[in-house]
């Protein structure tokens, strides 16, 4: 495999890892009216058109001796990716935008006992260097990590990902683990 099909192929990934990263954080934005989570949409949504244009690029760069064709394909699924992330920052805009619920969706919002966090891991924490499963942060907390953003990229947990100083993690769980995610992340309380 050359080095510029992977090139191509990596973004591809990030592209359709980003765009259903976005989906989740956007409906969880409307359910649990987290301000918070739609913002962090809309932040993704402007990576998302960078990550889009630089793919693009790309794909036309290479494209010298390769069927049209087949280079187009690539485009359209590029393009795909960008309209399920623009589908999901119109999901979050509900939000920022603080228009009135339907009655429905906001007697789900009352009842629910969920809530959204968001902390950047200090470099006193314990969690800095672990992985998630090593973390066990729902086992101390009751929060589970949604995404990590780490600088400028967003990352999907999975349980073998390292957590690093600076992360911001994203967590969903009951309201009453959020001190204890605040202090674990924050670095004043052990695991």
């Amino acid at each position: 495999m050359s080095d510029r099909f992977k090139e191509i192929c990596d973004y591809l990934v990030e592209l359709k890892n980003t765009s259903e990263l976005m989906i989740g954080l956007a409906y969880s934005s409307v359910l649990l009216n987290s301000r918070e989570l739609a913002e962090e949409v809309q932040m993704l949504e402007e990576h998302m058109d960078r990550l889009h244009t630089d793919f693009e690029l790309l794909v036309i760069s290479s494209s010298g001796g390769e069927d049209a064709r087949d280079m187009l394909g690539l485009i359209r699924l590029g393009l795909a990716t960008e309209m399920i992330a623009d589908a999901a920052a119109e999901i979050a805009e509900v939000v920022l935008r603080g228009e009135e619920t339907h009655p429905i969706l906001r007697m789900v919002i009352e009842e629910a006992e969920e809530t959204v966090e968001r902390a950047t891991l200090s470099e006193s924490s314990p969690l800095v260097g672990k992985t998630l499963r090593e973390a066990r942060i729902p086992e101390e907390t009751g929060m589970w990590v949604l995404a990590i953003r780490r600088g400028d990229r967003w990352i999907r947990p999975r349980p073998d990902t390292v957590l690093e100083a600076g992360d911001v993690l994203i967590a969903s769980g009951y309201a009453d683990g959020v001190e204890d995610f605040r202090r674990l992340v924050e670095g004043s309380q052990t695991p």
